[in-house]
Formats: structure tokens, C-alpha cells, sequence
């Protein structure tokens, strides 16, 4: 997997200060997408054993009081993210276990397949669904056009 960017502190994906990774790699291409240049799964940087050790000590890190991880991209379910993602993920989960995990991706829940699924049921958040310009909106809250859906699964 590669990625592209990696916040340590971040106030704007997702509720409260969180540590957010934006990952490489996106099959919906949304007309109107602000972030092209994660389509490519071999755009970015590699994701390395690093900056998986990284992301689980700025969870753990006291000194600022994040509230969790944002999944974000490219779309984190991708195909070619989905090892790298499950293990991240199974990590924060066991490792961080008072951290919630927000995940966005273009893909709707019924169209997961069992191993997109499998990292979702460990997700607390997920906004699913592609950008649809057409249905764009400034004004919602951690989503860019009105048929994503924020699906809250635990909290």
C-alpha cells in the first residue's frame, strides 16, 4: 500500500483531534474529486512498518489527547490497501483500545465485498458512497455531497 499524506494532529476528519491517514489508490475516479492525485494505488509513498509503529504511538502519545484515526485517501478500500488496512487497523483495535477509527470510501456498505467487510465491522464510522457533484454541499458535516452516508456503528 502506498499513502500520500500522514497528519499526526489533525481537527478536521472526523470528531475530536486525531491522527489521519491518507492512503493511495481509488477505482470511482468522482467527477469534482479535491484529492486526484491518490487515485493511483502507486502514487504516494510506501507505507511502511515505521509509520504503522508511528500512527499506534501518536494514538498512545499523552501529551495530546486524540480521540482517534481517520481512514481516509484514495479510499482506504481499495484492493490494493486491504492487507496493510486490516493489519492498521486490527492494531489501533487491540493496541489503542479507546481509540474510534473514521473511515471514507466510495464504495456503499452492499457493495463490500467479505474482505472490505471484514475491516469495516472493526470501523466505528464510515462515510460511505462516491462524490456526486451534483449533490455537493459545503455545508455537511465530514462529507462532500449528500448521498454519502455517515454510518455510525459504535460509540
Amino acid at each position: 500500500m502506498n499513502y500520500h499524506q500522514y497528519h499526526q494532529v489533525d481537527v478536521v476528519n472526523g470528531e475530536g483531534t486525531r491522527c489521519t491517514l491518507f492512503v493511495s489508490g481509488c477505482e470511482h475516479q468522482c467527477r469534482g474529486c479535491y484529492n486526484q492525485c491518490t487515485w493511483s494505488p502507486r502514487s504516494g509513498h510506501p507505507f511502511t512498518q515505521e509509520l504503522e509503529d508511528q500512527i499506534i504511538a501518536d494514538l498512545q502519545d499523552t501529551r495530546i489527547k486524540r480521540r482517534g484515526l481517520s481512514l481516509s485517501g484514495g479510499d482506504p478500500l481499495h484492493p490494493a490497501n486491504l492487507s496493510a488496512i486490516y493489519q492498521l487497523v486490527s492494531r489501533v483495535k487491540t493496541e489503542c483500545p479507546d481509540k474510534d477509527i473514521w473511515m471514507w470510501t466510495g464504495y456503499t456498505l452492499n457493495e463490500l465485498s467479505e474482505s472490505q467487510r471484514a475491516i469495516v465491522d472493526m470501523v466505528d464510522v464510515l462515510i460511505d458512497g462516491k462524490f456526486e457533484q451534483a449533490q455537493y454541499d459545503p455545508e455537511l458535516l465530514w462529507r462532500g455531497s449528500a448521498n454519502q452516508i455517515i454510518h455510525r456503528f459504535k460509540m
